[in-house]
C-alpha cells in the first residue's frame, strides 16, 4: 500500500468475499446445518446455486482443498481466510459429484475456476447443495456484513469487510 493509499484510506486489496458460484445469496441462518447456521466456523453468507461452477471468492492462495472435492479454503490477499463448502453432508459422495481444477498452495484470482460441482447428482443423491461461505477469521476485521437476499454471479461481492 503506498503513501496516498495509508493517507486516503485506500487499499490495494478488495475488502470483500465475492460469489464462488452462482445462486440466490440467503443468510447462514437459512443453511439447514448447525454448523453453518450458527456460524461456529464464522460469520458468512450463503448461495443456492444455479451453476456448478465454482470459482476463487477471493485473489490469493488455495490452502486447503478436500481430495472429494467438496470445499475449498483459500486465504485471501485481503488477509481474509474463506472457507466454501459446496453442498451438505456432500462428502459422503466421496468426490462423485466433483471435478477439480485446482491444488493446494495454487495462486489463484477472483474468479478463477475451482472446482465443477453436478448439481444434480447431488440433488439425486438427496443432498442439498447449498453452499456456504464462511469467514474463518473474522477477528482481523473491524466488520464483516452479509449481502444476502439477492441473485448473484461468480465475482459479485457477497461479504463486505471493514
Amino acid at each position: 500500500m503506498g503513501l496516498f493509499d495509508r493517507l486516503f484510506g485506500r487499499s490495494s486489496s478488495k475488502l470483500h468475499v465475492a460469489a464462488p458460484v452462482a445462486g440466490q445469496c440467503v443468510p447462514l441462518s437459512e443453511v439447514p446445518d448447525p454448523t453453518f447456521s450458527g456460524e461456529i466456523l464464522g460469520p458468512g453468507a450463503a448461495i443456492r446455486p444455479t451453476d456448478g461452477r465454482v470459482c476463487a471468492p477471493v485473489s490469493g492462495t488455495v490452502t486447503t482443498l478436500f481430495p472429494t472435492g467438496h470445499a475449498v479454503a483459500l486465504t485471501g490477499e485481503n488477509g481474509a481466510e474463506v472457507l466454501v463448502h459446496i453442498g451438505l453432508d456432500t462428502v459422503t459422495l466421496q468426490g462423485s459429484a466433483f471435478t477439480i481444477h485446482a491444488r493446494e498452495g495454487q495462486t489463484v484470482r477472483e474468479g478463477d475456476l475451482l472446482i465443477e460441482a453436478d448439481l444434480e447428482a447431488i440433488r439425486t443423491a438427496g443432498l442439498d447443495p447449498v453452499t456456504p461461505v464462511i469467514l474463518c477469521n473474522p477477528d482481523r476485521f473491524q466488520s464483516v456484513t452479509a449481502l444476502t437476499g439477492k441473485p448473484v454471479s461468480p465475482g459479485d461481492p457477497i461479504l463486505a469487510l471493514k
